[in-house]
Protein backbone atom coordinates (compact mmCIF):
# COMPACT_ATOMS: atom_id res chain seq x y z
CA UNK A 1 0.00 0.00 0.00
CA UNK A 2 1.65 3.21 -1.17
CA UNK A 3 -0.76 5.91 -2.36
CA UNK A 4 -3.47 7.25 -0.04
CA UNK A 5 -6.28 9.56 -1.10
CA UNK A 6 -7.34 11.84 1.77
CA UNK A 7 -10.81 13.35 1.29
CA UNK A 8 -11.74 16.04 3.81
CA UNK A 9 -12.95 19.63 3.56
CA UNK A 10 -11.16 20.49 6.82
CA UNK A 11 -7.95 21.98 5.39
CA UNK A 12 -6.07 21.81 8.69
CA UNK A 13 -6.88 18.12 9.22
CA UNK A 14 -6.09 17.24 5.61
CA UNK A 15 -2.74 19.02 5.90
CA UNK A 16 -1.94 17.24 9.18
CA UNK A 17 -2.81 13.86 7.67
CA UNK A 18 -0.68 14.55 4.61
CA UNK A 19 2.34 15.42 6.77
CA UNK A 20 1.89 12.41 9.07
CA UNK A 21 1.30 9.88 6.30
CA UNK A 22 4.22 11.14 4.22
CA UNK A 23 6.43 10.81 7.30
CA UNK A 24 5.45 7.13 7.38
CA UNK A 25 6.33 6.57 3.73
CA UNK A 26 2.99 7.05 2.00
CA UNK A 27 2.30 9.11 -1.10
CA UNK A 28 -0.68 11.35 -0.38
CA UNK A 29 -3.30 12.93 -2.65
CA UNK A 30 -5.84 15.34 -1.15
CA UNK A 31 -9.38 16.15 -2.31
CA UNK A 32 -11.64 18.68 -0.57
CA UNK A 33 -15.10 17.67 -1.83
CA UNK A 34 -16.96 14.65 -3.10
CA UNK A 35 -16.73 15.27 -6.82
CA UNK A 36 -13.02 16.06 -6.57
CA UNK A 37 -12.61 12.79 -4.64
CA UNK A 38 -14.08 10.70 -7.47
CA UNK A 39 -11.92 12.50 -10.05
CA UNK A 40 -8.80 12.02 -7.91
CA UNK A 41 -9.58 8.33 -7.39
CA UNK A 42 -9.82 7.79 -11.15
CA UNK A 43 -6.64 9.74 -11.90
CA UNK A 44 -4.37 8.77 -8.98
CA UNK A 45 -5.57 5.15 -8.57
CA UNK A 46 -4.92 5.15 -4.81
CA UNK A 47 -4.32 2.02 -2.77
CA UNK A 48 -6.50 3.36 0.05
CA UNK A 49 -9.05 6.15 0.59
CA UNK A 50 -9.49 8.04 3.88
CA UNK A 51 -12.89 9.66 3.57
CA UNK A 52 -14.84 12.18 5.62
CA UNK A 53 -18.62 11.75 5.51
CA UNK A 54 -19.72 15.40 5.68
CA UNK A 55 -18.49 16.77 2.36
CA UNK A 56 -19.64 19.54 0.03
CA UNK A 57 -20.81 18.69 -3.50
CA UNK A 58 -21.35 15.00 -2.71
CA UNK A 59 -21.86 13.41 0.69
CA UNK A 60 -19.28 10.83 1.72
CA UNK A 61 -21.83 8.02 1.43
CA UNK A 62 -22.47 9.04 -2.17
CA UNK A 63 -18.71 9.04 -2.79
CA UNK A 64 -18.49 5.45 -1.51
CA UNK A 65 -21.35 4.42 -3.81
CA UNK A 66 -19.59 6.16 -6.69
CA UNK A 67 -16.31 4.39 -5.99
CA UNK A 68 -17.94 1.02 -5.65
CA UNK A 69 -19.46 1.42 -9.09
CA UNK A 70 -16.02 0.87 -10.65
CA UNK A 71 -13.37 0.28 -7.96
CA UNK A 72 -12.71 -2.03 -5.00
CA UNK A 73 -10.14 0.30 -3.40
CA UNK A 74 -10.29 0.00 0.43
CA UNK A 75 -12.10 2.90 2.13
CA UNK A 76 -11.75 3.99 5.76
CA UNK A 77 -14.30 6.57 6.85
CA UNK A 78 -13.02 9.31 9.18
CA UNK A 79 -16.00 11.12 10.69
CA UNK A 80 -17.16 13.16 13.63
CA UNK A 81 -20.53 11.39 13.35
CA UNK A 82 -20.40 8.66 15.98
CA UNK A 83 -23.93 7.22 15.83
CA UNK A 84 -24.43 3.57 15.00
CA UNK A 85 -26.77 4.51 12.16
CA UNK A 86 -24.03 6.58 10.48
CA UNK A 87 -21.51 3.77 10.83
CA UNK A 88 -23.92 1.18 9.48
CA UNK A 89 -24.79 3.40 6.51
CA UNK A 90 -21.11 3.81 5.61
CA UNK A 91 -20.31 0.11 5.99
CA UNK A 92 -23.41 -0.91 4.03
CA UNK A 93 -22.38 1.49 1.25
CA UNK A 94 -19.07 -0.34 0.92
CA UNK A 95 -16.65 1.22 3.44
CA UNK A 96 -14.11 -1.17 4.94
CA UNK A 97 -13.72 0.55 8.33
CA UNK A 98 -14.98 3.55 10.30
CA UNK A 99 -12.91 5.72 12.64
CA UNK A 100 -14.50 8.45 14.72
CA UNK A 101 -12.86 11.87 15.05
CA UNK A 102 -10.81 12.84 16.95
CA UNK A 103 -8.44 9.90 16.58
CA UNK A 104 -4.79 9.09 17.22
CA UNK A 105 -2.49 8.78 14.22
CA UNK A 106 -1.09 5.48 15.51
CA UNK A 107 -4.63 4.05 15.61
CA UNK A 108 -5.28 5.25 12.08
CA UNK A 109 -2.05 3.64 10.87
CA UNK A 110 -3.03 0.38 12.56
CA UNK A 111 -6.45 0.47 10.87
CA UNK A 112 -4.75 1.15 7.53
CA UNK A 113 -2.44 -1.84 7.98
CA UNK A 114 -5.38 -4.07 8.94
CA UNK A 115 -7.42 -3.02 5.90
CA UNK A 116 -4.38 -3.55 3.70
CA UNK A 117 -3.96 -7.09 5.00
CA UNK A 118 -7.62 -7.89 4.41
CA UNK A 119 -7.67 -6.46 0.90
CA UNK A 120 -4.50 -8.35 0.04
CA UNK A 121 -5.64 -11.66 1.53
CA UNK A 122 -4.66 -14.66 -0.53
CA UNK A 123 -7.24 -15.88 -3.01
CA UNK A 124 -7.51 -19.46 -4.23
CA UNK A 125 -4.51 -20.29 -6.38
CA UNK A 126 -5.31 -19.46 -9.99
CA UNK A 127 -2.71 -18.77 -12.65
CA UNK A 128 -3.03 -17.78 -16.29
CA UNK A 129 -0.69 -17.00 -19.14
CA UNK A 130 -1.12 -13.70 -21.02
CA UNK A 131 1.53 -13.18 -23.67
CA UNK A 132 4.95 -13.22 -21.99
CA UNK A 133 3.45 -12.93 -18.51
CA UNK A 134 2.18 -15.38 -15.89
CA UNK A 135 -0.65 -14.03 -13.73
CA UNK A 136 -0.87 -15.50 -10.23
CA UNK A 137 -4.15 -14.35 -8.69
CA UNK A 138 -3.47 -15.97 -5.32
CA UNK A 139 -0.15 -14.18 -4.85
CA UNK A 140 -1.33 -11.09 -6.74
CA UNK A 141 1.77 -11.07 -8.91
CA UNK A 142 2.39 -10.81 -12.63
CA UNK A 143 5.81 -12.14 -13.58
CA UNK A 144 7.62 -12.79 -16.82
CA UNK A 145 7.31 -16.41 -17.95
CA UNK A 146 10.61 -18.28 -17.59
CA UNK A 147 10.93 -18.99 -21.31
CA UNK A 148 9.91 -15.47 -22.43
CA UNK A 149 12.68 -13.37 -23.99
CA UNK A 150 13.68 -10.72 -21.41
CA UNK A 151 13.97 -7.86 -23.87
CA UNK A 152 10.83 -8.51 -25.90
CA UNK A 153 8.81 -5.46 -24.85
CA UNK A 154 8.08 -3.25 -21.92
CA UNK A 155 4.78 -3.34 -19.95
CA UNK A 156 3.74 -0.15 -21.72
CA UNK A 157 4.03 -1.67 -25.16
CA UNK A 158 7.31 -0.05 -26.20
CA UNK A 159 10.80 -1.40 -26.52
CA UNK A 160 12.13 -2.79 -23.26
CA UNK A 161 15.60 -2.22 -21.89
CA UNK A 162 18.25 -4.89 -22.32
CA UNK A 163 17.29 -6.78 -19.17
CA UNK A 164 13.55 -6.26 -19.48
CA UNK A 165 11.14 -6.02 -16.53
CA UNK A 166 10.66 -9.19 -14.50
CA UNK A 167 7.34 -8.15 -12.98
CA UNK A 168 4.37 -5.92 -13.80
CA UNK A 169 2.69 -3.73 -11.18
CA UNK A 170 -1.10 -3.49 -11.34
CA UNK A 171 -3.37 -1.04 -9.52
CA UNK A 172 -6.17 -2.32 -7.26
CA UNK A 173 -8.79 -1.65 -9.96
CA UNK A 174 -6.71 -3.39 -12.63
CA UNK A 175 -6.38 -6.39 -10.30
CA UNK A 176 -10.14 -6.44 -9.74
CA UNK A 177 -10.87 -6.53 -13.47
CA UNK A 178 -8.15 -9.06 -14.26
CA UNK A 179 -9.29 -11.29 -11.39
CA UNK A 180 -12.88 -11.40 -12.65
CA UNK A 181 -11.81 -12.02 -16.25
CA UNK A 182 -9.24 -14.73 -15.51
CA UNK A 183 -11.59 -16.60 -13.17
CA UNK A 184 -14.15 -16.78 -15.98
CA UNK A 185 -12.16 -17.93 -19.03
CA UNK A 186 -13.90 -17.66 -22.39
CA UNK A 187 -17.04 -16.29 -20.72
CA UNK A 188 -18.58 -13.04 -21.94
CA UNK A 189 -18.66 -10.66 -18.98
CA UNK A 190 -20.95 -7.66 -19.30
CA UNK A 191 -20.14 -4.17 -18.11
CA UNK A 192 -22.49 -4.75 -15.16
CA UNK A 193 -20.61 -7.90 -14.12
CA UNK A 194 -17.21 -6.24 -14.36
CA UNK A 195 -18.24 -2.98 -12.73
CA UNK A 196 -21.16 -3.78 -10.42
CA UNK A 197 -23.83 -1.09 -10.37
CA UNK A 198 -24.10 -0.08 -6.68
CA UNK A 199 -25.38 3.43 -7.02
CA UNK A 200 -22.15 4.54 -8.69
CA UNK A 201 -21.56 6.30 -12.01
CA UNK A 202 -24.15 6.31 -14.76
CA UNK A 203 -23.82 3.33 -17.15
CA UNK A 204 -22.13 5.41 -19.86
CA UNK A 205 -19.61 6.80 -17.37
CA UNK A 206 -18.93 3.35 -15.91
CA UNK A 207 -18.32 1.98 -19.41
CA UNK A 208 -15.86 4.80 -20.03
CA UNK A 209 -13.91 3.88 -16.90
CA UNK A 210 -13.98 0.23 -17.94
CA UNK A 211 -12.55 0.96 -21.40
CA UNK A 212 -9.73 2.95 -19.80
CA UNK A 213 -8.74 0.20 -17.40
CA UNK A 214 -8.96 -2.61 -19.96
CA UNK A 215 -6.77 -0.54 -22.28
CA UNK A 216 -4.22 -0.16 -19.48
CA UNK A 217 -4.23 -3.91 -18.85
CA UNK A 218 -3.64 -4.54 -22.53
CA UNK A 219 -0.72 -2.11 -22.62
CA UNK A 220 0.84 -3.89 -19.68
CA UNK A 221 0.16 -7.51 -20.63
CA UNK A 222 -0.71 -8.08 -24.28
CA UNK A 223 2.16 -8.72 -26.74
CA UNK A 224 0.47 -6.26 -29.13
CA UNK A 225 -2.06 -4.05 -27.30
CA UNK A 226 -3.55 -2.88 -30.61
CA UNK A 227 -4.37 -6.49 -31.54
CA UNK A 228 -5.26 -8.16 -28.24
CA UNK A 229 -5.33 -11.95 -28.16
CA UNK A 230 -6.36 -12.51 -24.55
CA UNK A 231 -8.36 -9.52 -23.27
CA UNK A 232 -11.02 -9.31 -25.95
CA UNK A 233 -13.79 -6.78 -26.52
CA UNK A 234 -17.30 -7.90 -27.39
CA UNK A 235 -18.64 -4.65 -28.94
CA UNK A 236 -21.59 -3.25 -27.06
CA UNK A 237 -21.65 -6.18 -24.66
CA UNK A 238 -18.52 -6.47 -22.55
CA UNK A 239 -15.21 -8.32 -22.44
CA UNK A 240 -13.88 -11.86 -22.56
CA UNK A 241 -10.65 -13.51 -21.37
CA UNK A 242 -9.29 -15.91 -23.97
CA UNK A 243 -6.52 -18.15 -22.49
Amino acid sequence: MRTVLVVDDDAALARALRISLRAHGYDVVVAVDGRAALRAAAEAEPDLVLLDVGLPELDGIDVIHGLRGWSDVPVIVLSGRASSAEKIAALDAGADDYLTKPFRVDELLARMRAVGRRSGAAAPAVTARIGDWVVDLGARRVQRAPEAPPGARSPGGGAADAAGPAEVRLTPTEWHLLDVLVRNPEKLLTHRELLPATGGPAPAEASHYLRQYVARLRRKLEPDPTRPRHLLTEPGLGYRFQP
